[in-house]
């Protein structure tokens, strides 16, 4: 157990930066390219354990010299049509040419392939034997030739991808109605469309000895702060596992605090919601299989906005934005003010309603705390059973179970009709909180407030409270305070966090996470470093020349 707490926590510990580009091979045979056509085949098809989706394609190119050519590709991975209409049938085509250049050797035919008969976007040439299979994983198509000890590996990713629809978990009425997928390609390049600059960069990894999944670090050069990109690159360069099968594996490897139950990475499935948060200074970051990318660093106060908040008028937007707060307080003291009142405060109830509460309860054989525990666990365990089964099942479920098991409870004497209202409160409020991580949380802090209260009442809850909020100001997001601008106290950016300001007035950037380009207005063209570079060399320059 010592061990593993010491190799989860050594990710987060500062030192000198690891090279986050170096692919790892170590689980790949190391065999070479020989030249010899069938060996070459032999040896892919022996490490692809002879699998079924391996694709290969043997023809004759040359005239009067024919050498043999082999096409490589997997099925599922690649475009077919590609692959048909840019590959297969301009060699096919070549062959039956009389009047087609002859190349004498099996060098002169992989140039001649390469530069005049191949009409895909990109080519590239291979001459390692493990880069050669992880291009053939990835979806690309590899021409060998008998006689040459390099391949051609050509850009023909495809197969069938889902196709972009409407967001599911953040959907709004006057924003777009695009979400990710997927495909990395499509998901950076969604983005793209909405920040049209030269500045926004994509670099690409690869992470997971087994898996060899595709992560790409997402960020606009000269609004990013540079640590911050830093130390996102250290973290991941320091990722060592098998299997990367998620954005959720990157995430729980670059955490600060793995024990918080708070989330300090901001997830979204909307291109616009990244979009923004780039342009405010942060890093987002893609993986291939996902479609929630991790934007980071996170604040508290993010998680209570949508992006439906920057398509309404302000007043709406900050009347929703208090709204959601509200709920959440309510979510998370909601049962344990219940239960700190009524077992131990009965005093501060009116005594018209203390009377209505008390006679509801003759008869529950239960006290307070273990009917409020048994009426949050089953709500959980509906709401669980809702999630899980077909979709007009679930909702069949988690309404209908809701309403009978409610009122067959309050019949039975088991629980009260006000508890029950308040279990269903708790829950209808919860559900306003617009990301489900956010909302994860709250739902754990319910039972520990309930504890608290059943515990020692309003002084117990007190104390949660000022324990959780103790604990909140200390979590800390690549560095970033999670209570930021609340704590430390930034007024300047009050303006964007439960209240937003008209548009007008929102002239700056958060000051702790962008600290290079504060304003959003200027010359976009100084963002670029060789804007930069060009500065300084001619200012070398002139500094050199009148010394002299």
């Amino acid at each position: 157990m010592n061990s593993a707490w010491k190799r989860l926590t050594k990710i987060h510990k500062k030192g000198k930066q690891t090279p986050q580009y170096k692919e790892t091979e170590e689980n790949l045979p190391q065999k070479e390219i020989s030249l010899h056509l069938d060996i070459n085949l032999k040896n892919i098809k022996e490490v692809l354990g002879n699998s079924g989706d391996l694709s290969v394609r043997e023809f004759k190119m040359g005239k009067p010299t024919l050498h043999k050519v082999a096409l490589l590709y997997i099925n599922g991975l690649s475009d077919k049509q590609i692959i048909g209409n840019s590959i297969i049938e301009r060699m096919m085509g070549n062959v039956n040419n009389t009047e087609s250049v002859d190349p004498e050797s099996p060098s002169q035919l992989f140039t001649y392939i390469k530069e005049n008969i191949l009409t895909v976007a990109t080519v590239k040439d291979e001459t390692d034997f493990n880069k050669l299979l992880n291009s053939l994983l990835s979806g690309q198509t590899i021409l060998l030739i008998d006689g040459l000890k390099k391949a051609l590996s050509c850009s023909a990713e495809g197969g069938e991808i889902r196709a972009i629809t409407e967001p599911t978990s953040e959907p709004a009425v006057r924003g777009p109605k695009d979400s990710f997928t997927e495909s990395l390609i499509t998901n950076t390049a969604m983005v793209r469309r909405r920040i049209k600059s030269p500045n926004l960069w994509v670099e690409k990894m690869k992470l997971g000895k087994v898996t060899q999944t595709d992560v790409a670090i997402m960020y606009v050069k000269g609004i990013v702060n540079d640590k911050l990109l830093n130390e996102v690159k250290e973290r991941i360069g320091k990722i060592e596992v098998d299997e990367i099968t998620g954005s959720n594996t990157i995430e729980e490897w670059i955490n600060d605090d793995t024990w918080t139950p708070w989330p300090t990475i901001f997830i979204t499935e909307r291109p616009d919601v990244v979009a923004g948060n780039l342009m405010e200074g942060r890093v987002a970051i893609f993986v291939d299989g996902t479609p929630i990318p991790l934007i980071l660093p996170a604040v508290w106060s993010q998680f209570f906005q949508t992006a439906e908040d920057y398509y309404t008028r302000w007043n709406i937007a900050s009347f929703l934005r208090l709204l959601r707060v509200g709920a959440f307080l309510i979510t998370l003291l909601g049962p344990s003010l219940f239960i700190a009142f009524l077992t131990y405060h009965p005093e501060l109830i009116p005594t018209p309603l203390l009377i209505n509460l008390m006679s509801q309860r003759q008869g529950v054989p239960f006290p307070v705390f273990i009917e409020a525990v048994l009426m949050e666990l089953t709500f959980e365990v509906l709401r669980e059973a809702g999630v899980r089964m077909p979709r007009p099942v679930g909702q069949a479920v988690s309404i209908v179970g809701a309403l009978v098991l409610g009122e067959a409870a309050v019949s039975a004497g088991i629980v009260s009709s006000a508890m029950v209202i308040v279990v269903a409160g708790t829950a209808i409020s919860s559900f306003t909180i617009p990301h489900h991580t956010m909302l994860d949380a709250v739902r754990l802090l319910r039972f520990l407030m309930m504890i608290l209260a059943a515990s020692f009442g309003l002084y117990g809850v007190g104390l949660g409270v000022i324990m959780l909020v103790a604990h909140t100001a200390s979590v800390r997001s690549f560095g970033i305070p999670y209570l930021t601008p609340f704590a430390p106290l930034i007024f300047a950016d009050w303006k964007d966090t439960i209240f937003r300001n008209p548009k007008t007035f929102l002239s700056t950037r958060p000051r702790l996470i962008n600290q290079k380009k504060i304003k959003r207005t200027g010359d976009a063209q100084n963002l670029g470093p060789s804007q930069r570079e060009s500065q300084l060399k001619d200012n070398e320059s002139k500094r050199d020349s009148n010394e002299t």
